[in-house]
């Protein structure tokens, strides 16, 4: 079990990493702006049990291997390009739809996109090569059991997506406030939706030639 020392030194690293803009943030931010506030909340709950995910994953061995294979790396690094890619081609794709009486574009399921945001975060090498980099020097081997090992990069795995829901729920609030304000405006919304669309293929781009 890790100290309380060790557990608070992990949450105000995550609280840093999650308070910087980066690919999770954006994404929620695109969604509540793209939809509304509660497409933002489906998102960030996503990117959540993706992190959850990721930090069962560490404690098992799974996220070490990204760190030894280049090429494992590599290929879901372009899996969660194309994801990216193929989200905002469909965000483009819907801006004119629901125009009408409405004024605001296809409402996705929220479900749906729940489902997308955990992919986001799974297909996200990066956070697994975080877990990998990062946690280790917080646990205490101490010629312990390797189910005592496995127990301390879990709890402390786990912090990390906690510590990044207070951001995430501060921008997906934004973003619906915002969105909720131009709503009455379709050309608006409109372009909004466009530029949401743009950030993700962008993002997908960048981490594709990266």
């Amino acid at each position: 079990m890790p100290s309380l020392e060790t557990m608070f030194m992990v949450a105000l690293a995550g609280l840093a990493l999650s308070a910087s803009p980066g690919p999770s943030m954006l994404y929620v931010l695109s969604r509540s702006v793209g939809q509304d506030r509660s497409a933002g909340l489906a998102s960030a709950a996503g990117l959540a049990v993706g992190g959850v995910m990721h930090a069962i994953a560490a404690a098992i061995g799974l996220s070490a291997l990204l760190s030894y294979s280049p090429t494992i790396y590599r290929l879901l690094t372009l899996a969660g390009a194309i994801y990216l890619i193929y989200l905002g081609v469909q965000m483009y794709r819907s801006r004119h739809e629901g125009m009408g009486e409405t004024c605001t574009v296809r409402q996705q399921p929220l479900w749906s996109i729940f489902r997308q945001g955990v992919l986001v975060e799974v297909l996200n090498p990066k956070t697994a090569l975080f877990f990998v980099a990062f946690l280790p020097q917080f646990v205490h081997h101490d010629g312990g059991a390797a189910h005592t090992v496995m127990l301390q990069v879990f709890i402390l795995g786990m912090l990390i997506p906690l510590t990044a829901v207070p951001s995430d729920l501060i921008v997906a609030y934004t973003g619906g406030t915002l969105a909720r304000r131009i709503s009455s405006n379709p050309q608006a919304r409109s372009l909004l939706n466009c530029l949401g669309a743009a950030f993700l293929v962008f993002l997908g781009l960048r981490i594709f030639l990266g």
